[in-house]
């Protein structure tokens, strides 16, 4: 295990998590990365000090809202657009902070590490497909705000279009509750997996899958699943003993609750074998 990636695994078991330095250490799973931990952090205080005149201490929610709108949406320009969803850089930390662009969930990092820093309280919601910030208490007042459009807030007759769009007709409770940082670690790593998916069958891109799932697979929690697809993608990379072997331990897992899947498994580990025949 490489010395970031041990250090990733640290972060992510201590309590509480440092969300924006695991954020960080993904990056550094990128073959030719320009991470600089240190020089990120300070990019991060760099925009604190930035906000802090136009967020003062004790300010109410609404102000606090929109002194970060103007700090991180106008003056520093963080924003996204239909494009960054095809980018690797777009999740990763460093990257963010250095093009201002990203995927919601990203950006709302960045939102989340600076209103940390000024001691405004703020949390990431996971609506569908989209990850916000709420700032306030999410138990009493708050603004829910998009970071991904440059911090807009998201007023109450929107907010209900998109719930009725996405199959909700009315809120459930569960959708504006505080994401963890382990689920936004788990959502972030996610989206990268689904990136080096939808981006074919390049060594590159399986590599990518690759730590993605690796990484994945050392927070507290993760899907069982996560076991066979990294089987999967070791097969694909060429690596067909290490593969099948995953395989048959996938499958030895799955012997009591779910024989049939652990026979499949098993198929797919003896063909990964005999492709070194």
């Amino acid at each position: 295990m490489s010395p970031t990636r041990q250090h990733f695994a640290e972060v992510v078991r201590a309590e509480p998590v440092d969300l924006g330095l695991a954020c960080l250490l993904v990056g550094g799973e990128v073959p030719g990365s320009r991470l600089d931990v240190e020089q990120s952090l300070a990019d991060l205080d760099a925009l604190a000090a930035l906000a802090r005149p136009l967020v003062p201490r004790g300010v109410g929610v609404a102000a606090a809202a929109e002194g970060l709108r103007l700090a991180l949406g106008e003056q520093a320009g963080f924003a996204g657009s239909g494009a960054d969803y095809a980018d690797l850089r777009s999740s990763l930390l460093h990257e963010v902070l250095r093009r201002r662009r990203g995927l919601p969930l990203l950006l709302s990092v960045v939102w989340l590490e600076v209103a940390a820093r000024l001691d405004v309280p703020a949390y990431a919601v996971a609506l569908p497909g989209h990850v916000v910030v709420g700032i306030g208490d999410p138990e009493d007042e708050q603004v829910l705000v998009d970071p991904f459009a440059g911090g807009r807030g998201i007023p109450q007759a929107e907010f209900a279009e998109r719930m009725t769009a996405a199959g909700y007709p009315a809120l459930p409770a569960h959708l504006l509750a505080p994401m963890s940082a382990e689920d936004l670690l788990l959502r972030l790593l996610t989206n990268v997996r689904a990136l080096g998916q939808r981006q074919g069958g390049t060594v590159q891109a399986a590599g990518t899958r690759l730590w993605a799932v690796e990484l994945s697979l050392l927070l507290p929690r993760h899907p069982f699943e996560l076991r066979r697809e990294r089987a999967e993608v070791l097969v694909r990379m060429g690596r067909h003993v290490e593969g099948a072997e995953q395989l048959e331990d996938y499958a030895e897992a799955l012997d009591e609750v779910d024989p049939t899947a652990a026979s499949a498994s098993r198929r797919e580990a003896r063909a990964a074998r005999a492709q070194l025949n």
